[in-house]
C-alpha cells in the first residue's frame, strides 16, 4: 500500500528536474542563474565570444579548445612551426587570422591549410620563415600580409581577388605574374626586384598605391608600358634603386612620385608629360648636375606643389619651374648664385629651402626674393653669406640664418616683417654692436629667437615684446642686468647654458615680471647660477653648474 502510494505521488510530481533546470525554474536560488563561462584555450584570453588572443605566449603548439564561433585569432609573437590542418580547417567562421611573428615555414604551412576558411578576410604572416606563398588563398580575402619572409617563388592563383597585399622584405627577384586585378595596394619593397616583366602590371587597373622601394630596379629592368594601364595609381614609390632615367608613360591620376636615392642624371620633360597630376615630386640624393634639371622640363607638371631635390649637385635654382609651385627644396647642392629673376616664376611658393649650399652675400640678388609674397619659410641655414639678405617678403613666418657667416644685423633688412615668429641666428659671428639700433622693432610677432653660439656679452637690450622663447647659450655673457627682460613679458623659456656666468652674475630683479617663465638653463658655466623666478611662475628653474 505505502509502495503504491509513493509511485503515485513520484507520477504526479513529473519526472526528475535535469541538472541546471533548477536553476531555470527557480532564479531566485543560488547563483547558477549566470551562463557557463565560455571555453578559452589554456593561458588565452576571449575577451568576447569571437575573439581569441594567445599573443606572445611562446607557444610552440597551436593551442586547442578554439571555440568555432571565433572571429578573429591572434597567434603573434609565438613560437609556432607549423599549422594543423585539421585543427585550423574547423574554425570556418574566422575572419581575422595573425600569425606575425613566429617561426613557419612553408613545410609547416599546408597547401589547403586555409581552404576552408571561406569567411577569412586579413591574414597576417609576416616575420617567419616561408619560403613560398600558400598556394591557396581563400576568394574571401582582402588583405595578405607575407612581409619579411624568405619567399621566392609565388604560385599563379595564390592571391585569387585580394585588394592589399604586402610581399616586402622578402628575396623576390622580380614583380610576381599572374597578381590579382583588383589589387589597390602592392607593398614590394625591400627585395631583390631587377625587373618588372612586361604585362606583369597590365591587368592592375584598381591600384592606387605601389611600393617598390629598396629594390635593385634599373632602367632596363623596365618599359614603356611597365605603368601605363595603371589608370587610378595615385602613389609610387621607386626610391631606393639603380634607376638612371625618369621611368617613361607614367599614368595621368599619379599624384606622389618618389625617385629618390637613384642615379638620375637628367630629367626629360617628355618622360613627365602623361602625369600631368602630379602633386609631389621626390628626386632627393640623386645625381643631377648643373643640367640635371633643364628649363622647362617640369612645365607639363601644372599642378605640381612640393618639389625635393635635396642633396643633388645642382649649381642654381632650376629655370621655368611650374608656376602653382608651393615647396621647394633645395638644401645640400652647390647653389653658388640667386638671380633677379630666378625665383620669378613661383608666385605663390610658400617655403624654399636652400639650406646648406655655397651662396654668398655678393651673388644674391637684391630683388631675388622680392617676387615671393606667398613665402611663409626661408631656410638658408649653412650658407656663406655675411648679412641678411635684401627684399625679403614681409610676411614671412620662419627665417633660418644658422651657420652663415653673418657679422651685423641692419635694422633696415628686417623692416616690415612684422608676421615673423621664429628667427634663427645662431652659430654666426653676431656681437652686441654688430645688432644695430632699433634691429627688433618691427618683430612685433616674434616668439622664438635664437641667437646662441655667437659672440655676445650681454642680452641684447630692446627684444620684442611677444618673445616667447630665447636662445642664448654659447655666447659670452657674463652679467645679466636687472633691466634685461623689461620688454619681453612673455617669455616663457629662456637658455643661457655654457656662458661666462657665475653665482651672482644675474641680478635678483632679473625676472621680476615674467610670470610666464618656467625654463631657465644656466647650466655649464664657470659656477653655479643662483635664479630667483617670481613667486608665481609655474615651474622650477633648470639650473646647473660646470
Amino acid at each position: 500500500m505505502r509502495l503504491s502510494l509513493l509511485l503515485l505521488l513520484l507520477l504526479l510530481s513529473g519526472p526528475p528536474p535535469t541538472p541546471g533546470m533548477e536553476d531555470a525554474a527557480f532564479p531566485h536560488m543560488g547563483e547558477s542563474s549566470q551562463p557557463p563561462p565560455r571555453a578559452c584555450p589554456p593561458r588565452c584570453s576571449c575577451p568576447r565570444a569571437d575573439t581569441v588572443d594567445c599573443n606572445g605566449l611562446d607557444l610552440q603548439v597551436f593551442p586547442d579548445n578554439i571555440t568555432r564561433a571565433a572571429q578573429h585569432l591572434s597567434l603573434q609573437n609565438n613560437q609556432l612551426q607549423e599549422l594543423p590542418y585539421n585543427e585550423l580547417s574547423r574554425l570556418s567562421s574566422l575572419r581575422t587570422l595573425n600569425l606575425h611573428n613566429n617561426l613557419l615555414s612553408s613545410e609547416g604551412l599546408p597547401d589547403e591549410a586555409f581552404e576552408s576558411l571561406t569567411q577569412l578576410q586579413h591574414i597576417y604572416v609576416a616575420h617567419n620563415k616561408l619560403s613560398v606563398a600558400p598556394q591557396f588563398l581563400p576568394r574571401s580575402l582582402r588583405v595578405a600580409d607575407l612581409a619579411a619572409n624568405q619567399v621566392t617563388e609565388i604560385f599563379p592563383l595564390t592571391f585569387g581577388e585580394k585588394p592589399a597585399l604586402s610581399l616586402s622584405s622578402n628575396r623576390l627577384s622580380y614583380l610576381p605574374p599572374s597578381l590579382p586585378p583588383s589589387l589597390e595596394r602592392l607593398h614590394l619593397q625591400n627585395n631583390f626586384i631587377s625587373k618588372v616583366p612586361r604585362g606583369a602590371l597590365s591587368r592592375q587597373t584598381h591600384l592606387r598605391e605601389l611600393y617598390l622601394q629598396h629594390n635593385q630596379l634599373t632602367d632596363s629592368g623596365l618599359d614603356a608600358t611597365t605603368f601605363s594601364k595603371l589608370r587610378h595609381l595615385e602613389y609610387l614609390d621607386l626610391s631606393h634603386n639603380q634607376l638612371a632615367s625618369v621611368p617613361a608613360a607614367l599614368p595621368r591620376s599619379l599624384a606622389v612620385l618618389h625617385l629618390g636615392r637613384n642615379c638620375i642624371r637628367w630629367v626629360e620633360a617628355a618622360r613627365l608629360r602623361g602625369a600631368r597630376g602630379l602633386r609631389y615630386l621626390l628626386l632627393q640624393h640623386n645625381q643631377l648636375g648643373a643640367m640635371g634639371l633643364p628649363p622647362g622640363a617640369l612645365r607639363p607638371l601644372r599642378g605640381l606643389h612640393t618639389l625635393h631635390l635635396y642633396g643633388n649637385r645642382l649649381e642654381r635654382v632650376p629655370l621655368a619651374l611650374p608656376r602653382r609651385l608651393r615647396a621647394l627644396v633645395l638644401p645640400h647642392n652647390h647653389v653658388t648664385v640667386l638671380g633677379a629673376r630666378d625665383l620669378a616664376g613661383m608666385p605663390g611658393l610658400a617655403e624654399l629651402n636652400l639650406a646648406y649650399n655655397r651662396l654668398v652675400s655678393a651673388h644674391v640678388h637684391r630683388r631675388a626674393f622680392r617676387p615671393l609674397r606667398a613665402l611663409r619659410s626661408l631656410d638658408l641655414a649653412g650658407n656663406r653669406l655675411t648679412r641678411v639678405p635684401s627684399g625679403l617678403p614681409g610676411g614671412l613666418h620662419t627665417l633660418r640664418l644658422q651657420r652663415n657667416q653673418l657679422r651685423a644685423l641692419e635694422p633696415e633688412l628686417l623692416a616690415g616683417m612684422n608676421e615673423l615668429r621664429e628667427l634663427s641666428l645662431a652659430h654666426n659671428h653676431l656681437r652686441i654692436g654688430d645688432i644695430g639700433p632699433g634691429t627688433w622693432h618691427e618683430l612685433q610677432a616674434l616668439q622664438v629667437l635664437d641667437l646662441s653660439h655667437n659672440e655676445l656679452s650681454f642680452v641684447p637690450p630692446d627684444l620684442p615684446e611677444a618673445l616667447e622663447e630665447l636662445h642664448l647659450q654659447g655666447n659670452r655673457i657674463g652679467h645679466v642686468g636687472s633691466e634685461a627682460f623689461l620688454s619681453t613679458p612673455r617669455l616663457r623659456a629662456l637658455f643661457l647654458r655654457a656662458n661666462r656666468l657665475h653665482m651672482t652674475s644675474i641680478a635678483p630683479e632679473a625676472f621680476l615680471g615674467l610670470l610666464h617663465l618656467s625654463v631657465v638653463d644656466t647650466a655649464g658655466n664657470p659656477e653655479q647660477v643662483l635664479v630667483q623666478l617670481p613667486p608665481t611662475a609655474p615651474r622650477q628653474p633648470r639650473a646647473g653648474g660646470p
